[in-house]
């Protein structure tokens, strides 16, 4: 599923759209009823916000049934906010604060982090540059120390600094040239949808912008935006508040707000005045492509919930309108879908086709119209508008399980808009769009006149690789940057403040496992955990593609994909439907050694996913049709997959280490077992390895063993070897 939402809810809101099912565990009805949903509360986030006297907010979250704690530091810059002549510098920055301050040398957060067994990571968007750590709570203290000393603190040497630029330029490479598609949606597509706002750049830059920048461009940088009254401190976990209200008095309340004002930077990018239409061409593109883009609305705009809607129906799964139309029926493309990038200050929605082999963009552009066009000219239909709803609802539930996906929800809440509890609204706000709210945003946004169409082809003799925009004009200059302050250096050991001891473990809250067996032997494990009304069941079967037959690598991966593919009584398309209208996450996979289908869904409704689930397993149809066309999507994926130089090495690698033994052949098949695989190949897979007898079943989230003992016999009880 896309996460197109602000990963939380009101408590008030419910999943809606459906009828409520009488027992939560009811059977799944047959594929033409209405699908159930109802009942599931997501709960508001529930963050205590404090504001220093140097004007960094503080927002924390205490969860004692966690032995962990997460620390972030968002900060408001991102890379619209790079100057101009100087594109990517905000993730080049990002990288360079990960090297020393005054009291701790270089690398020291993953010495604090992954040596006690949590992680740390950061990202640069748009609008904001984000810090986070998660470390097991008694290491609260000395993140609070390490982050408020980078934030107060960087230091950056000439070597370090052309270091960590090489570091950026490498992924320049491996990220936009390399990667088969990377120049159409990182350089390309900003720079032609956009045509005054910022955001038009990448955010990663460009070679010769970043061979442009100086060591003095980053301490003025760091002068201008890493100050407490740019900062919001996000904490959430286990922890004593009133300590670590004082910790951070003691950490952060120091650190000085600098009087500079920081740059202004709010363009408004203009209303389109005509259709627009442009052409790209790259080396290294398999399969040719076309993206029709329409600028919208920022994030805080009242449209937004009924155009994130709209995406939903169009794009979202195998039920959704571009897959079915030029996936599955039409069979013109490879791979489909459509992003709605609500920005803090513009916003967009773009849809794309990656086009099948043989198959020309202007096919793509025609039937990419067609469906854009039905958005406009008829109301959508009540399933669908109930479908993508649930959807979304449930996949805000699956986005605040753990404690940094709650502090990273609400970070971009307040990023966008400013406003803390502007998460917890949000579902409502897409619960209360109709169908002729979403017509209403087609006709209004959505137009041929609006409609900005980006061609993207092979380089060839006759048409050179198109060349990325640079030195684009920006309202952020070097000279607009503050002066660059004292510069720090790394002190000696004997003067650096010491680090915080570790303070006492805080004892992880482990679930007590149930496990039983099935009188048909299948085996049961449960982990029952508290917090949202989530639940996932995972079937494991010792049937992974070191079992394919010699000589047809692929069957595991291709018997795996047309599970949801078809059963006896129910086609692909009703699978898919059925599966998204319960806001659920079902389908396959295959390991070296293991194949793995799983079910997650609202408690609510888990038993008819379950159900679903079973039906996939007991009883695939592997359609000779089916097989078909899994066979033309993954030729056409191995087409791109081996254009890059990691997917060409994944595939030899196999080889070199085992030669012609199992674990030798790609687990993915290959250009030529993939079109003489049968579905014989498939059945004689599954009767031989989809056995109750070799399986496990591992249920997790809000379940009893007495519930999960009772769905499970319900959906495999009477499932014989």
């Amino acid at each position: 599923m896309k996460n197109r939402l602000i990963l939380t809810a009101c408590a008030s809101a419910l999943l809606l759209g459906l009828p409520a099912a009488a027992p939560a565990w009811a059977k799944a009805p047959p594929a033409s009823a209405t699908a159930v949903q109802g009942g599931v509360q997501v709960p508001p986030l529930g963050f205590h916000k404090r504001v220093l006297a140097n004007g960094m907010e503080v927002y924390t979250a205490r969860d004692a049934s966690t032995s962990n704690v997460t620390v972030q530091v968002w900060y408001r810059v991102g890379s619209k906010d790079d100057p101009a002549g100087r594109s990517g510098f905000a993730h080049l920055f990002e990288h360079l604060l990960f090297k020393a301050t005054k009291n701790m040398p270089s690398e020291t957060f993953d010495r604090l982090t992954e040596d006690v067994g949590g992680m740390n990571n950061a990202f640069t968007a748009d609008d904001v540059t984000a810090y986070y750590e998660v470390v097991p709570a008694n290491h609260l203290q000395r993140i609070l120390f390490a982050e408020a000393d980078r934030m107060g603190s960087l230091v950056v040497d000439q070597k370090t600094f052309e270091s960590e630029r090489d570091v950026v330029k490498e992924e320049y490479r491996q990220r936009i040239l390399a990667s088969p598609y990377g120049r159409l949606f990182g350089l390309f597509a900003p720079e032609t949808i956009y045509q005054d706002h910022p955001y038009r750049r990448p955010g990663i830059g460009s070679i010769e912008e970043l061979d442009a920048s100086t060591l003095d461009d980053v301490l003025r940088f760091h002068a201008t935006y890493y100050r407490p009254d740019n900062a919001m401190l996000i904490v959430a976990g286990n922890f004593d508040q009133a300590q670590l209200d004082g910790w951070v008095d003691e950490y952060f309340a120091p650190l000085k707000r600098p009087s500079t004002p920081m740059p202004a930077n709010d363009v408004k990018e203009p209303e389109p005045t005509g259709p627009r239409t442009a052409t790209f061409y790259a080396p290294n593109v398999p399969l040719p492509a076309v993206t029709l883009a329409w600028n919208t609305v920022a994030y805080k705009d009242a449209d937004r919930a009924a155009l994130t809607v709209l995406d939903g129906i169009l794009s979202t799964g195998e039920s959704s309108r571009l897959y079915r139309s030029l996936v599955y029926d039409k069979q013109i493309a490879a791979s489909v879908g459509s992003n709605p990038d609500f920005a803090q200050q513009a916003g967009n929605l773009a849809a794309y086709a990656i086009m099948a082999d043989g198959q020309t963009v202007e096919t793509g552009k025609a039937a990419l119209e067609v469906e854009i066009a039905r958005l406009r000219d008829e109301p959508v239909t009540a399933a669908e508008l109930a479908e993508a709803k649930n959807e979304l609802v449930a996949d805000a539930l699956r986005g605040r399980e753990s404690i940094d996906d709650r502090a990273t929800t609400l970070g971009m809440a307040l990023i966008m808009t400013g406003d803390a509890t502007a998460a917890d609204r949000e579902i409502a706000e897409i619960q209360a769009v109709t169908a002729a709210d979403v017509q209403r945003v087609a006709r209004r946004y959505l137009t041929p006149q609006r409609q900005i169409t980006i061609n993207y082809l092979p380089a060839d003799d006759a048409n050179a690789p198109s060349e990325q925009k640079k030195n684009v004009d920006a309202p952020v200059t070097v000279a607009s940057l503050a002066p660059a302050g004292p510069v720090a250096v790394l002190l000696p050991e004997a003067q650096r403040a010491r680090l915080p001891e570790p303070g006492p473990e805080v004892s992880p809250a482990t679930p007590s496992i149930a496990d039983f067996r099935l009188d048909n032997g299948l085996r049961v494990l449960v982990a029952p955990t508290n917090g949202l009304p989530l639940v996932s069941a995972r079937l494991n079967f010792n049937a992974g593609s070191a079992h394919d037959p010699a000589g047809k690598p692929g069957v595991a991966s291709m018997t795996a994909n047309l599970l949801t593919q078809g059963t006896k009584t129910k086609s692909a398309p009703e699978i898919a439907t059925a599966i998204e209208q319960l806001g659920a996450n079902i389908g396959a996979g295959a390991g070296a050694d293991f194949t793995n289908v799983y079910a997650n869904a609202p408690k609510d409704v888990f038993g008819q996913a379950l159900t679903l689930m079973a039906d996939l397993v007991r009883n695939p149809a592997f359609a000779q049709e089916e097989l078909e066309r899994q066979q033309s999507q993954t030729l056409d994926g191995l087409r791109v997959a081996l254009s890059q130089p990691g997917a060409i090495a994944g595939q030899s690698v196999g080889r070199v280490m085992y030669g012609a033994a199992p674990y030798g052949a790609p687990g993915s098949g290959t250009v030529n077992s993939i079109p003489a695989l049968t579905r014989q190949d498939m059945a004689a897979f599954h009767a031989e390895r989809f056995r109750p007898s070799q399986a496990t079943l591992v249920f997790s989230g809000d379940v009893t063993p007495a519930e999960a003992r009772a769905l499970a016999d319900q959906a495999f009880g009477d499932w014989r070897d």
